[in-house]
């Protein structure tokens, strides 16, 4: 099998074939319209453009206009499907009925909620605004957004949630007590909901990614090396999370990150791997000990 301009081709010569049976198979299940939220960079838009190679249309929700319409607009360009841009700050009070407003009429019963405040920073360095931008949208607007969503189409056809969560939300690193705490709510929410919305055909899961190239990450300014080598291409992300869903309630992307969980989790004891992990970010952000 080769991977060729972003189709797959088999040497048995029905690849465009399968590729078109594959799509219809996803759709059919999650309709013709995903929502996509924090569209407009890193995972999201890496969600967007696998999303539209399975012939989905997006409404694509984020905060920032230029770089979302760059994104619209490319996907629109390259696979021929439609969008609607919905430039919204997902942390303030009715952003999830905003949202949910902007996909009534659409065969839309796909969810994917990808954005999160994140901070690199002693937790007594957080303000108290800081806090609530935490809650705002790393918990409130997803839950919101979870229920009113899956209340929509429960009854009308099967379809699908993803909430991107991390790694740090399975072993809490320092500097980031905070984003670890709400990463770990996504988890347990996901991982509540799984067989709970089998039941009415609607499929759940957390996607926890390791460190990914995204503008977020090097925002954070990462000094040393740390796990810097392990950084992962936010393509890859989003294609095996969308190989995962349905199957379970929790992916983690990447082999290596899989084996160094499996490693942390089930072979140590938690003090041990709370402190590897731990000493990795003092190792990537060494400034920070001294703050």
């Amino acid at each position: 099998m080769i991977i060729l301009a972003g189709f797959l081709y088999l040497p048995d010569g029905g690849s465009f074939a399968k590729l078109e049976k594959m799509a219809d198979q996803f759709t059919d299940r999650y309709g013709k319209w995903a929502m996509v939220a924090g569209a407009a960079e890193g995972i999201g838009a890496a969600f967007s453009e696998v999303l539209a190679k399975r012939r989905m249309n997006l409404v694509m929700v984020d905060f920032h206009p230029a770089s979302l319409k760059e994104v619209a607009e490319r996907t629109e360009r390259n696979y021929g499907i439609q969008t609607i841009q919905i430039v919204l700050d997902l942390a303030e009070n009715g952003a999830a009925q905003h949202c949910m407003s902007s996909i009534d009429g659409l065969d839309c019963r796909l969810l994917v909620y990808i954005p999160a405040y994140s901070r690199i920073k002693s937790f007594l360095d957080n303000s108290p605004e800081e806090l609530d931008q935490y809650l705002h949208l790393n918990v409130r607007t997803p839950l919101h957004l979870v229920y009113r969503f899956a209340g929509k189409i429960r009854n009308s056809a099967p379809g699908g949630i993803i909430l991107m969560s991390s790694l740090a939300g399975l072993i809490g690193p320092q500097f980031s007590a905070i984003y670890s705490g709400t990463k770990a709510f996504s988890i347990l929410l996901a991982e509540a909901l799984f067989p709970e919305f089998k039941r009415c055909h609607i499929d759940v899961l957390a996607c926890c990614a390791g460190t990914t190239n995204t503008p977020t990450f090097w925002s954070s300014r990462p000094e040393g090396q740390g796990n810097k080598m392990a950084i992962m291409d936010p393509m890859v992300v989003a294609e095996y999370a969308l190989s995962r869903l349905g199957r379970k309630a929790i992916c983690i992307p990447g082999l290596k990150n899989r084996l160094i969980y499996f490693l942390l989790t089930r072979i140590l004891p938690r003090k041990t791997a709370s402190f590897i992990v731990s000493r990795e970010m003092e190792k990537m952000y060494p400034s920070r000990l001294a703050l």
